[in-house]
């Protein structure tokens, strides 16, 4: 492993990640992407969670470039044709469903196009700076090595390397549930008695033996009947989870494996399920929140869906507020403001106090509220674009990444497709 200097070091090889790679290498920039697992792809593989979305948003595309580029692609390898994605709902669809396998053979092959080095199975194990060098120290299968970059970008999700640097992060009371997809079958789903087996959950779930994220979201009125209809797809919750550690990690991914062995358990003794499988289980469950970066910029609820451009907003984010809870009816959601498209400016994805280190992605600096919404793929892919894009040119041009212009980080990021405000 080299010990010279990289421009760009992406630690994270998730839905933000791959792109923030790709886009700095495809500017020469030289870039090491590191990755905790052995593919890329984020929650779109690891997670199972495969229709990105949204890229458009008021009749008209807001999220393109190199994001929309890789799923386009993917669509295409797939013999598969893209809906009409320009229907405005207004929130959380049309999304674009994924072949998995493709995706990640996909990002691999975009990355070494764009001469980015892999390292898969690798973690950070510590962050230190030292003579104008990001010299973070990775955790590889034969033991610690040591890089070194000029700018960092974290990619995990989680803000991990913000937090092995030092850098404040804001950690909520309380999280929104995690979900572990899998696939179902052998059973009719149209033939069922979804109010008798609704009825025969609700009262496990009364009598302690079931959980209510076990077959849905509903704490109120708990309910198995999507669980069935969805074939398991993203339709479970993992309550009471803390996961940006890998303790919390651990007791999410148990406590996922747990409730679905105990709902299949119980569904498989159900009149019309005695024959259910477990076809597949996502590699790991998927998180919709940790932690936050205290940013140089906060974007708000009310900035969100009022779609407040800043002067160094770098792209859009279109998607609902989709804010999940471990109680009531467990998801609330709701629109911008008619005709409004939220930003990002690039102060949200910049620790204070940092130097040439950016976030990209689920731990952009924001409320909880404005989170919920930032977090989901179509804007976590747009992040990583411009971030990529920040940390190029700072490198190039070895100034800070606070202080590239805004001309040029535009100027770049509409030469390679993307949307910019």
């Amino acid at each position: 492993m080299p010990n010279e200097p990289y421009d760009v070091i992406v630690v994270g090889g998730g839905t933000a990640g791959v792109i923030a790679a790709v886009q700095a290498g495809r500017v020469g920039a030289r870039t090491l992407l590191i990755e905790k697992n052995g593919l890329l792809g984020g929650t779109v593989t690891a997670a199972g969670v495969s229709y990105p979305g949204r890229f458009h948003g008021r009749g008209r595309q807001v999220v393109a470039g190199i994001g929309w580029e890789l799923v386009t692609r993917c669509v295409a390898e797939a013999g598969a044709a893209l809906p009409d994605c320009t229907t405005d709902t207004g929130s959380m669809g049309p999304q674009i469903r994924i072949n998995v396998p493709l995706y990640a053979a996909l990002c691999d092959e975009m990355c070494l196009d764009a001469g980015v080095a892999l390292w898969l199975h690798t973690m950070p194990a510590a962050v230190g700076r030292a003579d104008g060098l990001w010299r973070p120290s990775v955790c590889t299968k034969t033991g610690l090595c040591e890089v070194q970059g000029k700018t960092l970008i974290d990619c995990t999700g989680d803000a991990n390397v913000v937090t092995l640097a030092g850098f404040e992060v804001v950690r909520p009371e309380t999280v929104q549930p995690g979900t572990l997809s899998c696939r179902l079958s052998g059973y009719d789903a149209n033939a069922l008695d979804y109010d008798a087996l609704d009825a025969a959950f609700a009262a496990e779930v009364a009598a302690g033996r079931l959980a209510h994220g076990d077959g849905g979201w509903n704490a109120e009125a708990p309910q198995v009947r999507r669980f069935l209809r969805t074939r398991g797809d993203n339709a479970n919750h993992i309550l009471g989870i803390r996961a940006e550690d890998s303790a919390g990690r651990t007791a999410m991914e148990l406590a996922g494996r747990r409730a679905l062995l105990r709902v299949y358990r119980w569904l498989r003794t159900q009149p019309g399920l005695e024959n259910l499988r477990i076809d597949w289980v996502a590699p790991e469950a998927g998180v919709r929140e940790t932690v936050v970066i205290a940013g140089e910029t906060t974007i708000t609820e009310r900035d969100y869906i009022a779609g407040r451009v800043w002067d160094d907003s770098l792209c859009y984010a279109m998607y609902g507020i989709d804010m999940h809870t471990d109680d009531g009816a467990g998801v609330h959601g709701w629109p911008p403001e008619e005709g409004k498209v939220p930003t990002v400016p690039r102060g949200a994805l910049l620790p204070v106090g940092s130097e040439n280190l950016l976030v990209a992605g689920r731990c952009v600096s924001s409320d909880r509220v404005a989170n919920s919404a930032l977090r989901v793929e179509g804007s976590c892919l747009a992040m990583g674009q411009a971030a990529g894009a920040v940390a190029a040119l700072a490198a190039r041009n070895d100034i800070a990444v606070g202080a590239v212009p805004m001309a040029d980080i535009r100027d770049l990021l509409t030469e390679h497709g993307a949307v910019v405000p």
